[in-house]
């Protein structure tokens, strides 16, 4: 029995050298676009939040992989994660950066508005085929992509080849016992809406969910829970365990071109 649901939601105080981790983050990411071809900034709403990055790769590129940062939607920024394009784009992709506006300015259903406008506007941009993956917070909102109540064009969702979470949150309810909900503001209402596991997919897009086996339990209880439910409903969901990763160290296949985590969102 789960006692304290803030501790079992905490990651960077479990982590040996957490606060440092991403203390690291904003140097590793800008020393990213300073050297990457790069289109920074492009805007899919008037929202000073709403914007995305492009890394474009030296050659033609073979299709777009979107990204969506963590942070439990009230941190950090797509500012924070430039780095972690350099996989796809190694592999001949364009990588799409997308950043959203925070709570409690927003609303989580908000965000996920959001991250569909942002992947619809980059869509139209970028030819080819479609890959989302995202990040702890960022994995509940790539996997609300293809939830039945989806918001991405018909268009966009047959261009969408796979969506994988890493690290995810697809159960949004044992967030609201927790300390940062005075922040999100979820109601039950709400985190039953916007909660994946609860939801039915969208169409027969595969989904792998990717965690490292050093997680917090609660994430690893997430995306086996999250599998179950899908593939109750038909889905064809992957789950894959990353040996001795834990919750940030887990990202660090995507800046490798032929990592086990990229193949899993790439294939191949």
């Amino acid at each position: 029995m789960i006692r304290d649901w803030d501790d079992a939601y905490a990651n960077v105080a479990h982590i040996a050298g957490g606060e440092a981790i991403l203390e690291a983050l904003p140097a590793r990411a800008r020393h990213f676009r300073e050297t990457a071809e790069a289109k920074l900034g492009l805007a899919y709403g008037p929202g000073a939040r709403q914007r995305f990055d492009l890394f474009h790769p030296s050659g033609a590129s073979r299709g777009l992989v979107i990204f969506v940062h963590g942070g439990y939607w009230m941190r950090l920024s797509k500012d924070d994660w430039s780095h972690l394009a350099a996989g796809a784009v190694a592999r001949g992709y364009t990588v799409c950066m997308v950043g959203y506006t925070l709570a409690p300015e927003a609303r989580i259903s908000n965000i996920t508005e959001e991250v569909s406008r942002a992947i619809t506007h980059a869509s139209s941009l970028v030819d080819g085929p479609i890959y989302i993956t995202g990040h702890s917070a960022g994995g509940h909102l790539a996997l609300r992509q293809v939830c039945a109540s989806s918001q991405l064009p018909a268009g966009v969702l047959a261009r969408l080849r796979r969506v994988v979470g890493i690290s995810g949150v697809y159960d949004l309810r044992p967030l609201l016992m927790t300390e940062m909900n005075k922040t999100l503001q979820l109601t039950k209402r709400e985190a039953t809406a916007e909660s994946p596991a609860l939801s039915r997919p969208k169409g027969e897009v595969p989904v792998t969910l990717w965690f490292g086996d050093a997680e917090r339990p609660e994430f690893i209880r997430q995306s086996h829970a999250m599998a179950l439910m899908w593939q109750g409903l038909g889905a064809e969901i992957v789950v894959a365990e990353e040996p001795e990763a834990h919750h940030f160290s887990v990202l660090d296949g995507l800046e490798i071109a032929d990592s086990p985590l990229m193949s899993a969102i790439l294939g191949g």
